[in-house]
């Protein structure tokens, strides 16, 4: 069996076609006990020889969920646009634009797992996803639609959203966050406009039984960059050959 198809397999196998409360029209292929996952995906990478990653995949983060709930109410932030879902963990934001009507969906996580994740529930809601697997945080982006749900809970990864997501917003792209108050969310957000606020239920992975959640939009007058953080447009090697850039086509980093 190829990587890719034992890793959709295994996906399957592990998870259940659900929704949550707040997007009944998105099933995603979701995890109800991550501590047997768990478990299973460290006897997974034993036998492949690989490492293994927490399964951010398998459940549905408030973050995530309050943006695709926003672009599903406002497809007209979407339709026709290439939209690109950083950190996309189980593609449920893409997935959402799809849905919404947009002309091309990348997902982008490093985890491969999150890779099949995105491609399962794709189909599972009758959409087409292209996934990306490249770290792209140090690129610039063409997208016309950049989405990032709950990507602010580490500091090493906010460190480096929070100048791609600036400088997709200064390039012309319509940048839209989610997050229930991560720690490592901006402070203060000058350069930011909450545009909804979702009281969404949430699992025991999270303290508490409803996370209110914001959808922040960048200002395109971002904070100046420094001279290190401009630079060209990443060029993924299969971009390249077609001479396409990031978002031309693709697939994204990490979910919490």
């Amino acid at each position: 069996m190829n990587p890719d198809a034992e890793a959709e397999q295994f996906v399957r196998a592990h998870t259940r076609l659900s929704t949550t409360p707040l997007l009944p029209e998105l099933p995603l292929h979701l995890s109800d006990d991550v501590v047997d996952l768990w478990e299973r995906m460290t006897d997974r990478a034993a036998a492949l020889g690989t490492t293994v990653e927490l399964p951010y995949w398998a459940s549905s983060w408030p973050g995530g969920q309050a943006v695709a709930r926003y672009v599903l109410d406002h497809p007209d932030l979407v339709v026709g646009k290439r939209v690109l879902d950083v950190a996309s963990g189980s593609g449920l934001i893409g997935i959402a634009a799809a849905r919404a009507g947009a002309a091309h969906v990348q997902v982008n996580d490093i985890d491969k797992l999150c890779e099949a994740s995105a491609l399962v529930n794709a189909a599972a809601n009758g959409v087409t996803v292209e996934p990306l697997t490249d770290d792209i945080l140090d690129a610039t982006t063409d997208a016309d639609v950049v989405v990032v749900g709950d990507a602010f809970y580490a500091k090493g990864l906010a460190d480096r959203m929070l100048p791609f997501v600036r400088r997709a917003a200064r390039a012309g792209a319509l940048v839209l966050v989610g997050d229930p108050g991560r720690a490592y969310l901006p402070q203060p957000r000058t350069d930011w406009r909450r545009v909804a606020t979702y009281r969404i239920p949430v699992t025991d992975l999270e303290q508490g039984e409803v996370k209110v959640t914001g959808v922040w939009r960048l200002r395109a007058r971002s904070l100046p960059l420094r001279a290190e953080q401009q630079r060209d447009a990443y060029q993924p090697r299969r971009a390249r050959a077609a001479g396409r850039s990031v978002a031309g086509r693709g697939r994204a980093n990490r979910k919490p």
